[in-house]
């Protein structure tokens, strides 16, 4: 049996821009589960996949795009790689940068990156720079470092490499269920995933692969919803780091995506999201970071209006895990009980007295 060893060798690389020439820079990426939520399914009364992305490398769907970024760039003998970042990026660029034995430079914005996020691109060995202000300050002053520098930038902004990858998301899921589902959800900030995707299910169409087309669902958090207002955000709001976005860069693909799949790009509160978030860990034993629950939480509000048809397969895209951001996981306070080292002790704070004492 054939080991996975990521995605531009498999058989997913025709549909990849790679040559001969290019050197493969994995750590093998992709072939996540599409896990079957039973709860989501009796509360919806469809059929809920989850994509559990977190289930990469460096734990979010950025690596899709990542291994085929920086393997361009090592073909091209790039030395120095940058990107912007709310934080998974820089995680995924400065661990594929390291594998490569490419230097990395990460700009985010200050005080505003969950530590496991931060900690990574530390311990990856990137170059952080904290910039005063907010992510879109970051991706403005990182095309201009690649405008006037010898860096490669590896935003998905102007970076088709980056999306390439990504769309893989999609071939995944139609080789998983046989077929493209009716609805795919997923969380939206700087709008590269929602356009990917979308993508991947046209590529796939156009090759024959599929019939019909999902609609693309994507949900931002209502502080930072730039694409449901229709104009940027100078100051988002939203405790959802991952999705803190008030001016998308792939604002355009993300809107074809909605209007060409006759979809939608709606805003859920941060008290849907976290509810969706424990929700996810509670029924589904799936720990994502908080962002990533965004497709959950706009799935329930649909649902909940009366504006969802049962019977349908629905695909939710989970985008990174949930030790990216273990602040918010203990935000709601935890009491732990105490006890001494004696089993007695510790079974009578567990079960019934009846059922110790009997």
């Amino acid at each position: 049996m054939e080991t996975w060893q990521g995605l531009i060798d498999s058989e997913y690389r025709r549909w990849l821009p790679v040559t001969d020439r290019t050197p493969t820079v994995s750590l093998h990426e992709g072939n996540t589960p599409l896990l079957r939520s039973r709860h989501l399914s009796d509360v919806t009364g469809c059929d809920v996949r989850l994509k559990v992305e977190g289930a990469n490398p460096t734990g979010s769907f950025k690596d899709r795009g990542m291994t085929v970024a920086i393997s361009k760039a090592a073909e091209e003998g790039t030395e120095l790689v940058v990107c912007a970042s709310t934080g998974n990026t820089s995680a995924s660029a400065a661990a594929y940068a390291a594998r490569a034995g490419i230097a990395s430079a990460v700009l985010i914005p200050a005080g505003r990156v969950a530590r496991g996020k931060l900690g990574q691109a530390v311990r990856y060995g990137a170059r952080i720079v904290e910039v005063a202000g907010t992510f879109d300050d970051c991706l403005r002053i990182a095309r201009d470092l690649a405008g006037h520098h010898p860096v490669a930038l590896v935003n998905s902004v102007g970076n088709e490499l980056r999306l390439s990858g990504q769309q893989t998301v999609a071939y995944e899921t139609v080789d998983a269920l046989g077929a493209a589902p009716d609805i795919h959800c997923l969380p939206v900030g700087n709008g590269g995933n929602i356009t990917a995707t979308w993508r991947g299910y046209r590529t796939f169409r156009a090759a024959g692969r599929i019939g019909g087309l999902p609609r693309m669902w994507g949900f931002q958090a209502a502080g930072a919803a730039p694409l449901v207002h229709g104009a940027p955000i100078a100051e988002p709001q939203t405790a959802a780091g991952a999705i803190r976005v008030g001016n998308p860069a792939t604002w355009q693909g993300a809107v074809e995506a909605r209007d060409e799949s006759e979809g939608l790009i709606g805003a859920v509160t941060d008290e849907q999201i976290f509810d969706a978030y424990r929700l996810l860990a509670r029924h589904d034993g799936v720990f994502v970071e908080p962002a990533s629950a965004a497709g959950v939480a706009g799935l329930l509000d649909r649902h909940s209006h009366g504006l969802l048809t049962p019977g349908q397969t629905v695909v939710v895209t989970l985008t990174g895990n949930g030790l990216k951001d273990q602040d918010a996981s203990l935000r709601d306070g935890y009491t732990p009980v105490e006890t001494s080292s004696s089993a007695s002790e510790v079974a009578r704070a567990l079960f019934p007295a009846a059922l110790v004492d009997g």
